[in-house]
Parts: structure tokens; C-alpha cells; sequence
């Protein structure tokens, strides 16, 4: 793929300390660009300076919400290299919402490539901070002027990066999260399995009831009944009942996260009891509350495992592992943050090398 570079001449902004990082509040210098058309397909490959985009007010993903997108992380090695995180999940990820979307696909060698370019050409901008580490976010949106309810004739493919620190403000420190039986979050033969933006807004109103009622995210149950667990607001979620670690299965309504297939497979090579199966509220609450579930934890790109210590129900407060971060969630937060760091091998060659 031929990429036209067009460097900033400055720095758009200073580059924070690390310690003031956050999440996704501070963005690199550069964006990575391309167009699509039905007449040319992919064309005109571009890295630019971070900027606003040009959008007609009658473009599509404005009306339509033809829009994907992907989350994934570049990590500083302990030898000053650059690695990627299994970007062939996100790419194949983004691939298949696109297709649920009615949009065209890219193909993974070009769309690993972009990654490749933008995150080598703003490396200065990679933290260096223990937990630190540079956010990559591919967004595909429709760009057609026009109100027809139909597909995009033309689209937009853009990267940007953003170095950031930890997601949840409690780091490893276990969450407070809420069951809701007032909202849903995605039906059967929906766009729940797809990474859109629609999928997000819908949610934020139960996500500002939880908080403020003193949770950090929901737990969503299913559409139908409103009692089999799906995912966590920004992540997906396991549950290790006696010796059995459960999650629940993908159906089309859950997120087929990257690091819930991590954990699985890491689950599986330790030999580790590790089911895919429905599992109801009820079963998780009355676990609290005759010892059988002994950890809660979630699993996401942006917070890697997130302990869960407290579940919210229908009024009352129920706590998971004595409100302490349990010996699996460590162990596994351990492993897959020692291969994306380079502390320890990579038996399931995950990482790859860019610089």
C-alpha cells in the first residue's frame, strides 16, 4: 500500500506526563486516513496532521449510523521496542461488524499496515509509565451525502492514536457494578455482537444511574427474559464458581472481545476448568451468598482484568470475594500484561514486533 506522509511541523500539544495520562483525553500529532469508493474501492492512503474532519451534513454515518470501530494497544518493550496485541482479532473484529453494517471491508495486510505506519511515525508519543501505553482507535464511518435510508456509495477509514494510563480510576482495585433489569443493551438478530457506536449511546443513561448510585459500570442481562448475564458495560465478564470459570456464550448479543479469547485460551493452556454457558443473576447472587462464586472479574482491551467486588441488585449490595482482588484475576492480569509488556514469554505468539 502506498502511504502519502505529510508531517505536522509542530507538535499539536505538549506531550503530558505520564502520571496525568487518563484515558483517551490526549491524542497524537498525526492521523491516519483513506478513502473508499465504489468506483475505485480503497484509494489515496494518507497520514496527516491530527486534525477535524470535513464531513457534508447530510453524510450518512450523521443520519444512519453506518460506523465501526476498533479498540487495541501498542505496548513499550523493556528493550525500548514497539508491539502490537493481537491486531489480527481486531482487524478480522472490524471486518465482520463492517459486514453486519452493510459496509465494505479492508483488507487485513493494508489495515495492519496503517497501524503499522501511524504508530511508528508518533512512537514518541508511547508513554513509558508502568501500565502505560499507546490507545490505537481505527474508525470506518460512512461519508455519502445523501437521506436515503441505504448503503454508503463512499467511506472513510481513519486512525488515531492516544497515549493513556488506566482506564478505571480504582486501577486493579476491585469495582462496584450494577445490574440493571430497566434497560437492555442489545436483542437477538440485533448489532450487539457489533463494535458501533449505536450500541454505545443507548447505554449511557443506565451507565449515569449506576454511577450515580455509586457503581463504576453496568452489568447487562438479556432482552428477553432480563436474568441471563451478557457483559459488563465496557467489557466482557467471567465468573469463577468453585473451580469452574464462567463466562457467558457469544450469541450475537455480546461483544466478542479480544481479551475475553485471550483469557479463555490462557484459561485453557493452564488447564483451568473453563465453561461457555448461560449463567443467570440469581445463580452469581446466590453464589455471593453460599461461598460457591469466589471471583467476578472483568475483561476488556482498555482495562485488560478489572476485579469486580461488589454487584448491585434490585436495591441491595452483594459482595464477590470479600471485596478483594482474587487470586485468578491477578494471576491472569499478571500473564497477559507480562506478554504485552515483554516481562515474560509469548507461548501463543500474540506479540508482534514493529520497532
Amino acid at each position: 500500500m502506498n502511504i502519502t506522509v505529510m508531517p505536522a511541523l509542530h507538535r499539536k500539544t505538549p506531550r503530558p506526563p505520564d502520571s496525568d495520562l487518563g484515558f483517551g483525553t490526549y491524542f497524537t500529532d498525526h492521523m491516519f486516513l483513506m478513502d473508499f469508493s465504489r468506483d475505485k474501492g480503497w484509494h489515496h492512503a494518507r497520514i496527516e496532521p491530527y486534525g477535524p474532519l470535513s464531513l457534508d451534513p447530510a453524510a450518512q454515518v450523521l443520519h444512519y449510523n453506518q460506523e465501526v470501530f476498533e479498540g487495541t494497544k501498542a505496548y513499550l518493550q523493556p528493550d525500548g521496542g514497539i508491539v502490537l496485541f493481537r491486531p489480527d482479532k481486531n482487524i478480522e473484529r472490524m471486518n465482520t461488524s463492517a459486514v453486519r453494517l452493510a459496509m465494505p471491508t479492508i483488507e487485513p495486510d493494508d489495515f495492519l499496515e496503517a497501524i503499522k505506519a501511524i504508530v511508528l511515525i508518533d512512537k514518541d508519543w508511547m508513554p513509558i509509565s508502568e501500565g502505560t501505553s499507546l490507545y490505537i482507535r481505527p474508525t470506518f464511518i460512512s461519508t455519502e451525502a445523501s437521506l436515503l435510508v441505504k448503503p454508503s456509495d463512499t467511506y472513510l477509514f481513519y486512525i488515531i492514536l492516544s497515549p493513556v494510563g488506566s482506564y478505571y480510576k480504582e486501577g486493579m482495585n476491585p469495582t462496584r457494578i450494577y445490574a440493571t433489569d430497566e434497560y437492555v443493551r442489545a436483542t437477538r438478530g440485533g448489532a450487539g455482537a457489533v463494535k458501533t457506536s449505536g450500541n454505545y449511546a443507548p447505554t449511557l443513561v443506565a451507565a449515569g444511574e449506576a454511577m450515580n448510585r455509586g457503581y463504576t459500570q453496568v452489568l447487562w442481562l438479556d432482552s428477553a427474559e432480563q436474568k441471563y448475564i451478557e457483559e459488563v458495560g465496557t467489557s466482557n465478564i467471567f465468573f469463577l464458581i468453585e473451580d469452574e470459570l464462567v463466562t457467558p456464550p457469544l450469541g450475537g448479543t455480546i461483544l466478542p472481545g479480544v481479551t475475553r479469547d485471550s483469557v479463555i485460551q490462557i484459561a485453557k493452556h493452564w488447564k483451568l476448568k473453563i465453561v461457555e454457558r448461560p449463567i443467570t443473576i440469581d445463580e452469581v447472587i446466590h453464589g455471593t451468598q453460599n461461598a460457591h462464586l469466589k471471583e467476578a472479574f472483568a475483561a476488556g482491551t482498555a482495562a485488560v482484568i478489572s476485579p469486580v467486588g461488589t454487584i448491585g441488585y434490585r436495591g441491595k449490595d452483594y459482595t464477590v470475594s470479600d471485596g478483594q482482588i482474587g487470586a485468578l484475576s491477578q494471576k491472569l492480569f499478571d500473564e497477559i500484561t507480562g506478554i504485552q509488556y515483554g516481562r515474560i514469554e509469548d507461548p501463543f505468539g500474540w506479540r508482534i514486533k514493529i520497532a
